[in-house]
């Protein structure tokens, strides 16, 4: 991959007009903005070839779902043209390798499966000559419809928000699901911005959010960039702020939901689900449907994905603990549907959710 870097610059913009893409399609090269290197620098790297969009997906270069799956439909056209370009006989069955290589780059986000379907579902739809430009097309909607969808929920979350009263209070948000880890303006961090340019909150508070600093590095990045007042606080921080009553409501974004309600997220969701539910303090998770997976009863179903214990032994290359210490380090957890008062889709709002309401709007699997 190669890369090219640009500084960056802070700016004062409304949210409405804050709609980053990390993601770009330009002169038949997929670029990706480097999340690993924010907020000190703006690197964008160059994927040429599917290998290409694998490492970088595996090497958090691209990261949260939505973006993810993008990032896969365009891997998919870059596979298609490596393929054709060598005109050999086998070229399908190693473009269906390919794909089959792409969807296992990072088990836990189901957007990364669902696109690499869509394109599995082209290939049986079209021609081999003219298959390439439907990929093309089909990554380019997944794109567009990915930016439209958080549009929308964007809008139907901060509806949700306006039926607290007329006093804006503060929310707690974890991670990063803005644009940066979507194809543009966001999950939570979309509802966030929406509820913002309604005058409906007065404070984000933002997780630092261990071992990768999501929320350190990138949410109060994209904050700062919008103009909206964020607070970063450690992950521990948050039961106490729960308890002095700084904020009303937890909104978060989501990696997998399975059929009854269960939300697979960033490592740390379930304890402030928990944290939440004590302290009376309400739990929004924001996803689009591409996140939902009805094939999957329950959260018990969601494969977890472990990274390497470097990311908790090491910190910007110096080592912070003992040495041939065992470390558990795993990526996501799974908060109980029970604990959600409400996943706010593009398809629309499901409160107390469970199974009957989940297949109510998402139908069954």
């Amino acid at each position: 991959m190669q890369t090219t870097e640009t500084q960056t610059a802070a700016q004062s913009v409304t949210p409405r007009d804050c709609i980053l893409s990390p993601i770009q399609w330009r002169d038949d090269t997929l670029l990706l903005l480097d999340q690993r290197v924010l907020p000190a620098s703006e690197v964008w790297l160059e994927c040429r070839n599917p290998q290409d969009v694998i490492d970088a997906i595996q090497k958090m270069v691209v990261r949260g779902a939505p973006a993810i799956g993008i990032a896969a439909a365009y891997g998919a056209v870059l596979a298609y043209r490596e393929q054709a370009s060598k005109a050999s006989v086998g070229a399908s069955e190693a473009l269906r390798t390919q794909l089959d290589t792409l969807a296992e780059a990072r088990p836990t986000a189901v957007n990364l499966a669902w696109a690499v379907n869509e394109a599995r579902t082209l290939m049986q739809n079209y021609a081999w000559d003219v298959l390439g430009d439907a990929l093309l097309a089909l990554a380019k909607r997944i794109h567009q419809d990915d930016l439209a969808a958080n549009l929308l929920m964007g809008e139907s979350g901060a509806e949700v928000l306006g039926q607290e009263g007329d006093t804006p209070f503060g929310v707690l948000t974890h991670c990063n699901t803005g644009s940066l880890a979507t194809g543009g303006y966001g999950t939570a961090l979309g509802v966030i911005r929406s509820a913002w340019s309604k005058g409906l909150i007065d404070q984000v508070y933002a997780d630092e959010t261990r071992p990768w600093l999501q929320g350190a590095r990138l949410t109060a990045w994209e904050l700062q960039k919008d103009g909206i007042p964020v607070v970063l606080n450690t992950d521990s921080a948050a039961a106490w702020l729960m308890a002095n009553d700084r904020v009303r409501w937890v909104i978060v974004g989501a990696d997998r939901i399975a059929a009854n309600g269960d939300v697979a997220n960033k490592i740390g969701t379930y304890s402030l689900a928990v944290l939440a539910r004590h302290h009376g303090i309400r739990f929004m998770v924001v996803a689009p449907e591409s996140t939902v997976d009805m094939s999957l009863m329950s959260g018990k179903g969601i494969e977890i994905e472990q990274r390497a214990q470097e990311e908790l032994t090491s910190l910007a290359g110096q080592r912070i603990a003992p040495e041939n210490v065992e470390v558990f380090n795993p990526v996501f957890d799974v908060t109980p549907a029970e604990l959600i008062d409400v996943i706010v889709t593009d398809k629309g709002c499901i409160f107390d959710p469970d199974i009957n309401k989940m297949q109510a709007l998402f139908g069954h699997a």
